[in-house]
């Protein structure tokens, strides 16, 4: 079984017979293709970071990274010439604002939903892993319950205790991050503000902040925010990016057209030591897949290809808690992305996936 994997085979030419025909290119790739086998080893292919391994795979989960045995009687898949990558986690998406869609088979394992109505936290999206915040906590009559949020994407408090009650209520529905607007407009004083922060992190969850000019992003730091859910478009004075050292801030520059301030700032604060996400605002922007103009702007921000990759995988991994997602690793979830070029020369190669495995199971890009 050289190389032949789920109806495809991967550098081999074409599938021996009795082997199921690739999908054409106009057929419903929604779904991964039946699994031959759910047992296998990856062999021949380059992981990114480790070099020429082997990957063992058992049903959705990578056992062993290493030279594979020749005896040990599992079926190979030749990947040979061929960049083993994680799938991706974007650190910024409003799903149930752009409605249904596959991020999996884009190569998307992880998301973070940065605001959606409450009962949208029991809805099951199968192979994605979704961290939920549920509503974004904000005052009467503030972003974004007058606007595009007027559907439920807002949680109105008005007090410390209302905003304590108010994370309780998220936490206790599935909710592990909680999302703060800092708008014009109506807004939460800073006691409130406060109030929620804390309360967040005694429920162990992060704290991630709408905050776009100078004023509030300083406003969020001063509130111990742990995430700027996007790099702001005003410019930021020295003070604030310094107060961002150590935090982390999601970059969402294509959602805003790669204004130049924008860039300026995210390359400050990438500079300053701030962590950098992958994030692309996904339903108030429509690329359901991963973005390649939102990393050629990673790149214009002074963002190395190493740190390109890690921004989308291990660092979102890291501060969020995709414990199975992040890394090629013994214990992870078997969702990686087959690339015909090394990331770390192109990082635009993480967007052009020759495959993509879902939990284990391979999907032709």
């Amino acid at each position: 079984m050289r190389g032949v994997f789920f109806g495809l085979c991967l550098g081999c030419g074409a599938p021996p017979p009795g082997d199921v025909a690739p999908r054409p290119p106009s057929a419903d790739r929604s779904a991964p293709a039946q699994a031959v086998d759910t047992h296998y080893v990856l062999v021949g292919g380059h992981v990114v970071g480790l070099g020429e391994v082997d990957v063992e795979i058992d049903g959705d989960t990578i056992v062993r990274v290493g030279a594979a045995h020749a005896d040990d009687g599992l079926a190979r898949v030749d990947v040979s010439g061929k960049w083993l990558a994680p799938a991706f986690i974007d650190s910024h998406v409003h799903l149930a604002y752009f409605g249904p869609v596959d991020l999996p088979a884009a190569g998307i394992a992880g998301a973070v939903d940065l605001a959606a109505p409450l009962e949208y936290l029991a809805r099951d999206h199968g192979a994605l892993a979704v961290i939920h915040a549920g509503p974004m906590l904000t005052a009467p009559g503030g972003y974004p319950t007058r606007g595009w949020g007027v559907d439920g994407y807002g949680l109105p408090v008005g007090s410390p205790r209302a905003a304590a009650a108010a994370i309780d209520r998220l936490a206790d529905a599935g909710a592990r991050v909680v999302k703060l607007p800092i708008e014009h407009g109506p807004r939460l004083d800073e006691a409130t503000m406060i109030a929620a922060v804390e309360r967040a992190h005694a429920r162990g969850m992060k704290v991630a902040v709408h905050a776009l000019g100078d004023r509030e992003a300083a406003l969020a730091a001063r509130i111990g925010a742990d995430v700027l859910a996007h790099a702001p478009v005003e410019p930021l004075r020295e003070a604030t990016i310094a107060a961002w050292s150590g935090r982390a801030v999601v970059g969402t520059l294509a959602a805003f057209g790669g204004a130049p301030t924008t860039v300026a700032n995210l390359a400050a604060l990438h500079e300053a030591g701030a962590t950098v996400l992958y994030g692309t605002d996904l339903g108030n922007t429509q690329v359901a897949a991963i973005d390649p103009q939102e990393l050629a702007l990673l790149r214009e921000a002074g963002l190395s290809p190493a740190e390109v990759l890690a921004a989308g995988t291990r660092a979102p991994a890291e501060l969020w808690g995709f414990d199975r997602l992040g890394t090629i690793a013994p214990g992870k979830a078997a969702s990686l992305l087959v690339l015909d070029a090394d990331p770390l020369q192109d990082p635009l190669a993480i967007t052009r996936a020759s495959a993509v495995l879902v939990g284990g199971r391979l999907v032709p890009a």
